[in-house]
């Protein structure tokens, strides 16, 4: 594989030390292993090597890869999600919580100023939490497979949005891309991330997004 290439991935994440998965798209996989979650779509995902949509440790292993190969891979916290860092566990009173009107329990989820933490523990009015990302500092293992490379630019425009998890509808005239979409599923910041890699990797210099109103999904809400 090469920088740029458009290809669909099946995989298996793994603790290294502890055999703990911790994400896969395999539907039958998750069903054996006991990690299936009622309503999530399990299949392989598109990506394009090397713009960072895994983790730098697996994209750098993709790039070794071909098309119907299968690889068990060891990825470094560095290459991962990062090493554990102290400064990300922090205590804050039991004020805060109040104000919040939130009642902070030991391993509970919080946003705090738009970073996701951890509640560690509640004692004595103060609450600790740990904002590094639960797999900081692990060594992980991959089982990856390359299911097919994305040739055509069309199907290309339409995996992009995919792993975005947006429905389009994408047809190419005149070296003009037109993405028709629902509206409220097309935000500013996707609109802008998607026209620079499509521009980027396919040989198209506008992009037209049409934004389509639905009267009866409107009128059903």
């Amino acid at each position: 594989m090469q920088k740029g290439d458009f290809v669909r991935i099946d995989y298996v994440g793994k603790v290294k030390d502890t055999n703990e998965i911790f994400d896969l798209t395999n539907e039958e996989t998750a069903k054996k292993e006991n990690v299936f979650i009622k309503g999530r779509k399990y299949k392989p995902i598109p990506i394009i090597v090397g713009e960072g949509f895994v983790l730098k440790g697996l994209d750098e292993q993709i790039m070794k890869m071909n098309v119907g190969e299968r690889k068990t891979v060891t990825i470094s916290p560095e290459n991962g999600f990062g090493e554990r860092k102290a400064e990300l566990v922090k205590v804050l009173p039991m004020s805060f919580f109040k104000r919040q009107k939130v009642t902070p329990a030991p391993g509970l989820v919080i946003n705090v100023s738009g970073m996701r933490g951890r509640i560690q523990s509640v004692n004595s009015g103060r609450v600790r939490i740990d904002f590094n990302n639960p797999l900081a500092g692990k060594t992980l293992e991959y089982d990856i497979e390359i299911k097919e490379k994305i040739d055509d630019p069309k199907n290309k425009i339409e995996s992009l949005f995919e792993f975005f998890g947006v429905d389009i509808k994408a047809e190419i005239k005149d070296g003009v891309a037109e993405i028709e979409s629902e509206k409220s599923k097309m935000t500013p910041e996707l609109k802008e991330k998607t026209f620079s890699l499509i521009t980027k990797y396919l040989k198209i210099e506008r992009v037209r997004f049409i934004e389509v109103f639905d009267k009866t999904k409107t009128q059903n809400k």
